[in-house]
């Protein structure tokens, strides 16, 4: 019987899941890269230029000054149920132009699954247990060109969606992403459309795997295919650095992120649009030591009748020494619950 129920649930999550993104499709792709932009609350697409550009803004990528980047990053979520990884390289094909590879891990691995938890003759066997997992995996190809204006920049990202619920179910996906910068003098302006086609995800079921027979009689929850959108949505970015004497220098941005997909509980919301607002900070020494804090996912929020305004700090530390660019931040990206950070380190090695 507990066979029986878990893969009843099963089956009903994947269909629930899959209506629900109808809605909220591929949100694994909005958590973000780069510990450096966690710990700045993912303020980051007008100053980024850093090989995690690929994911927040391609037009960043056009100021890489080495030949060949290479980034890596893990973050743990939901109390380590939850794997959050990213692996990237950009390569400059000629001064202000460049390519990039990005690929984005979310998963929840080693799941039980007890379909098979009893033998022909009904006997419980728990070495007929199988593990499987839950993942989704984003592709980024990213090319970025810096304009004859020296000032202005842009990219654009063609992205490849792969989902996969074990042998259960799975889905490819396809979009597109355009992004631009433009800097005067210690201003940084930056706008990213996400998305900007719609991205598509068609999922397909094995419904031999799902197909549970009880009494002599087969039950089967879902369909044999169904097709998900991810709507567009636009982050616009404002920056300025500040020098503090002869060492120090202050990085501020602002983010807006403007999100069409029905209201949610953000600061700024209607059924057209929402606006949700992030601001980072970030106290450089030398261009060699960072301290970096910011603020996300502001929300209005209803407490017992009273409404207040909600928020998740980061904070953040970084390491750059000659071609080595270490980063750590305290942060709940993955998370998005208050009480529940995670540590998260990243690493860039330039050639």
């Amino acid at each position: 019987m507990r066979s029986v129920i878990i893969t009843i649930f099963l089956s009903i999550l994947i269909i629930q899941s899959v209506d629900a993104q109808r809605l909220y499709s591929n949100e694994f792709m909005n958590i973000g890269v780069g510990a450096n932009s966690f710990a700045m609350g993912n303020a980051t697409v007008a100053h980024i230029d850093d090989i995690t550009s690929g994911y927040w803004n391609p037009a960043g990528l056009a100021a890489q000054k080495t030949m060949l980047t290479a980034s890596l990053m893990h973050m743990p979520g939901f109390l380590n149920v939850v794997n959050h990884d990213y692996f990237a390289l950009a390569y400059q094909l000629e001064k202000g132009k460049t390519v990039g590879l990005s690929l984005i891990r979310t998963a929840v691995d080693d799941i039980p699954g007890t379909n098979d938890l009893y033998d022909i003759n009904g006997n419980l066997d728990y070495d007929r247990i199988k593990k499987f997992s839950v993942a989704d995996y984003g592709f980024l190809f990213s090319y970025a060109q810096q304009s004859k204006n020296e000032n202005f920049r842009y990219g654009a990202n063609v992205k490849v969606i792969r989902r996969t619920v074990g042998d259960y179910a799975s889905a490819w996906g396809f979009g597109f992403d355009l992004g631009t910068q433009y800097q005067a003098g210690k201003w940084k302006l930056g706008a990213v459309a996400r998305d900007v086609t719609s991205t598509f995800n068609a999922w397909s079921f094995n419904n031999e795997e799902l197909s549970i027979t009880i009494a002599d009689s087969t039950f089967n929850t879902s369909e044999a295919s169904a097709i998900e959108l991810t709507l567009p949505q636009v982050i616009l970015g404002i920056a300025r650095n500040f020098d503090l004497g002869k060492d120090y220098e202050l990085l501020c941005e602002v983010n807006a992120n403007l999100t069409f997909a029905g209201q949610r509980h953000t600061i700024i919301s209607s059924d057209f649009a929402n606006i949700d607002p992030n601001v980072g900070v970030q106290l450089g020494y030398k261009n060699t030591l960072f301290a970096r804090a910011g603020v996300n996912n502001i929300q209005e929020v209803t407490d017992f009748g009273t409404e207040e305004i909600s928020f998740i700090p980061n904070i953040g530390l970084g390491l750059h020494f000659k071609k080595l660019t270490i980063d750590y931040a305290l942060t709940n990206a993955a998370n998005q619950a208050i009480g529940d950070f995670s540590h998260v380190f990243s690493l860039q090695f330039a050639i």
